[in-house]
């Protein structure tokens, strides 16, 4: 993976927990990426080093500057140290852009969806301006829910698009802990099916719609469960995972394990008990294994099993680019008691 060091060239407050970084572009090596993808943020707390990634809220076409957004996150280590700590003119590493959460045109007639909750707007504001600046005839709906108004990230930002863009750009707000709100400033209470089966049900091009959604396992559940019912094909939906959601029925089988990495020429030896990645573990033990998305959607932390058996949990998106001996540490738990493995 390619590295860069960025410089914070501004700071934005977005709501009382959440800031948007700016990071000035580099000079001579700019970093190119697409609407929708993120970057990893590497930090240092307490002398640990962590990589996190964090989706872009700014647009190639539209902004000047590399713009994450970050929202803390109870007990989060990296969230709140960036939230707290960092300031202008600090220097980030980060590695290059990744992730497939972005738009192709393939139909320009094509109504496009954006389904997000909370922090969950940050990839779908990078899309909504891409999307708004190069193809200013397509049709946008976004669908985001908060708890409070006060709490909406891009509110204001969100209010000014919808009026410049009146014709092709529809925001619809929820607010959970909102009650008697004044006409055209949103509803009460969460994304339900019954609007998503009304909303969507409208559309003449129902077949050829697109669906982003990014936001907590509820919402995936009941926007992608009610769309599918009305006939939107499954490969016109695109997820954003946030973090590895796994059944505790799927750790039944798993076992506590003593694993043997080898990774630079060393060979560690690590405990991994029960319910722990591997990938955590070495990095509860120093050891310094690639890693970015910890979702399984990208190959950093791959590795090829040399011994045991592994199973990996928590992913969504079937990987075909893996060989049948290797897996992603970040979503590998082992299910015999010895297990060696070869970081790649």
């Amino acid at each position: 993976m390619k590295q860069y060091t960025l410089l914070i060239q501004k700071i934005i407050q977005e709501t009382e927990d959440s800031v948007t970084l700016c990071f000035k572009q580099p000079a001579l090596r700019k970093i190119k990426y697409k609407a929708g993808q993120y970057i990893t943020l590497i930090v240092r707390v307490n002398g640990r080093k962590y990589a996190r990634p964090y989706s872009f809220s700014s647009a190639p076409s539209v902004d000047a500057t590399l713009d994450v957004t970050i929202k803390k996150v109870p007990g989060g280590v990296v969230s709140n140290y960036i939230n707290n700590e960092l300031k202008v003119g600090d220097i980030v590493e980060v590695f290059e852009p990744m992730g497939d959460f972005i738009y192709n045109n393939v139909n320009p007639k094509q109504a496009i969806f954006f389904w997000g909750v909370g922090s969950g707007i940050t990839p779908l504001y990078s899309l909504t301006k891409e999307i708004l600046n190069t193809q200013p005839n397509t049709m946008i709906h976004l669908v985001y829910g908060n708890k409070r108004r006060e709490s909406t990230i891009f509110l204001n930002e969100l209010v000014q698009l919808h009026h410049k863009f009146q014709s092709n750009f529809m925001l619809t707000q929820f607010f959970s802990q909102e009650g008697n709100l004044e006409e055209n400033k949103g509803f009460s209470g969460r994304i339900s099916s019954e609007f998503i089966t009304s909303l969507i049900g409208k559309q003449k091009n129902l077949i050829e719609s697109v669906h982003y959604i990014c936001g907590p396992k509820d919402l995936k559940h009941i926007v992608q469960t009610s769309i599918l019912e009305l006939g939107v094909p499954l490969s016109n939906i695109f997820v954003e995972q946030f973090e590895l959601v796994i059944d505790p029925k799927e750790l039944e089988d798993v076992e506590d394990s003593s694993v043997s990495v080898y990774f630079k020429g060393k060979i560690s030896e690590i405990f991994v008990p029960k319910g722990k990645s591997i990938l955590d573990v070495a990095l509860d033990n120093d050891i310094d294994i690639p890693y970015s998305c910890q979702t399984g959607n990208c190959n950093s932390c791959r590795a090829k099993l040399k011994k045991g058996q592994l199973k990996m949990l928590g992913i969504t998106n079937e990987r075909e680019d893996l060989a049948q001996d290797e897996f992603l540490l970040c979503c590998s738990y082992p299910l015999v008691s010895e297990v060696s493995v070869e970081v790649i």
